[in-house]
């Protein structure tokens, strides 16, 4: 072999290499060569991307949220705002005639940082509707005084009487017919969750 073809071969295996180590060292720059933990009980600023609501929302309905703002560690940022995060309803209630208020929960079970997927488990957001006994009684109140008007004026104090059991009944009647209030939770609520276990990030 003649000096200049050995000196070209070299050339050769000599860029494969650096080639080689390029093509290796790029992926690892790109995702970062430090771990960070993010430990159980850190707290996650939400802003909800989905729909959720007692009446509409079925157990297992996957839920969209995003972070408000970055969560870090000793000054450095390991989330960066607008980090999304994946999870699921897992509870719906339909209010109910006469008992049973609207509520609706749900928890976090996938995070994804930089393109890379983590999974996490999250406390979860309950919110349940409103107690409606104060607008239960006036419902039942007002045409229980109506009737007594009307009976008093029918019959004398018998007749109030009388007038105030047929209205208070009527009244009964509206709340057994009307369902309690519903919780309903729109795209840019905010809303934030706990780390139930601690995660390790990739930064």
């Amino acid at each position: 072999m003649s000096i200049r073809t050995f000196t070209r071969a070299a050339l050769l295996v000599g860029a494969v290499s650096v080639a080689t180590t390029a093509v290796t060292a790029g992926p690892l720059e790109r995702r970062g060569v430090r771990e960070v933990t993010l430990p159980a009980g850190t707290v996650l600023p939400l802003t909800l991307d989905s729909y959720v609501a007692s009446d509409t929302s079925r157990i297992e309905s996957p839920v969209h949220a995003h972070l408000r703002r970055a969560v870090s560690i000793d000054g450095v940022t390991v989330l960066p705002a607008g980090t999304r995060l994946s999870g699921f309803v897992s509870d719906a209630r339909r209010s109910a005639k006469v008992k049973g208020r609207g509520l609706v929960a749900f928890r976090f079970t996938s995070m994804a940082v930089d393109g890379d997927s983590y999974r996490v488990s999250t406390s979860r957001v309950v919110r349940q509707a409103p107690a409606t006994k104060r607008d239960d009684a006036l419902k039942i109140g007002v045409p229980a005084g109506a009737g007594a008007v009307i009976g008093a004026l029918a019959d004398g104090k018998k007749g109030a009487a009388i007038g105030s059991a047929v209205g208070g009944a009527a009244g009964t009647g509206v709340v057994l017919s009307t369902r309690g209030k519903d919780v309903r939770l729109g795209r840019g609520a905010p809303v934030a969750v706990r780390l139930l276990q601690a995660v390790r990030v990739s930064i």
